[in-house]
């Protein structure tokens, strides 16, 4: 009898040491943010288990890591990252990845310190080939996706009576130089970071100007400053979103990176007054 019980222990358990080294722990892929993991999805989504680091309605660049979520990523089979002081503790964990590590700024052309390449569609596509071969799948539907975004962009924004984007942080320059528009930006490249009264004064000058009517704010932070902003110069606000991750309701709407470039572009079309 009881060498009946020891049976049933040794092969229950064998059988649950099966499930727990499935596929689903052996193909997780971590993706260190939204558009990262926007990406993976589309390329891999169903051959991998993407799971995005930065919960729903947090701003990434404050992301904090838990011990279980540093071991998530030691153990990951492929870990989705930006260098560049974008998430100083995702980049310090993945130094302990054992899986395959893919910084998806190498080999893109950065300005100065800026990480905000996904808000470029053509340097997004090239970020997704990169994925494709580190997923082993192909990513030509996301690239021709992304290659008409971009198509859409350069229509839109072709003619328009202003080239000046005011907005509350620095994540639009890529955006920007793709396009032919200048950036106006309130704070630095980290949305927390606070304007000197000299820099805030400089950016009123500027905004004055250029006769801008819109500073733009966005979906994760507060948008204390640039309302301070279009007070002083009698402008509008609007919501330009730097689709570092999706709140909750843009999730019950089921809203995704296409979708909300789109909705960039309506929102910079009515700033700049294009035709």
């Amino acid at each position: 009898m009881i060498s009946r019980i020891v049976l049933i222990l040794v092969s229950v358990g064998f059988l649950a040491g099966c499930g727990s080294g499935g596929s689903s722990a052996k193909n997780a892929v971590l993706a260190a943010f939204y558009p990262l993991a926007y990406a993976a999805e589309r390329i891999g989504g169903g051959d991998y288990n993407v799971q995005n680091l930065t919960p729903p309605g947090a701003e990434p660049h404050d992301l904090e890591l838990t011990p279980q979520e540093v071991g998530r990523i030691v153990n990951a089979s492929v870990v989705l990252y930006l260098s560049h002081g974008f998430q100083p503790a995702v980049s310090k964990a993945v130094k302990q990845a054992r899986g395959t590590k893919v910084d998806v700024l190498t080999g893109l052309p950065l300005r100065a310190n800026d990480p905000h390449v996904w808000l470029d569609p053509i340097l997004f596509a090239r970020i997704a080939t990169k994925l494709g071969a580190a997923l082993h799948r192909p990513s030509s539907v996301l690239v021709a996706d992304l290659r008409k975004l971009d198509r859409t962009y350069r229509n839109g924004l072709r003619d328009c009576k202003r080239r000046e984007i005011v907005t509350s942080h620095a994540a639009f320059g890529y955006l920007a130089a793709r396009y032919g528009l200048e950036q106006v930006a309130i704070t630095g490249l980290a949305p927390e970071s606070e304007p000197s009264p000299q820099q805030l004064a400089h950016v009123i000058a500027i905004v004055r100007r250029t006769q801008a009517t819109t500073v733009f704010f966005e979906t994760l932070v507060s948008p204390r400053l640039a309302k301070t902003v279009a007070h002083e110069v009698d402008a509008h606000t609007a919501v330009l979103d730097p689709i570092e991750g999706l709140t909750p309701d843009e999730q019950k709407r089921g809203d995704d990176y296409i979708t909300l470039m789109r909705r960039n572009l309506v929102a910079l079309r009515k700033a700049l007054a294009c035709r």
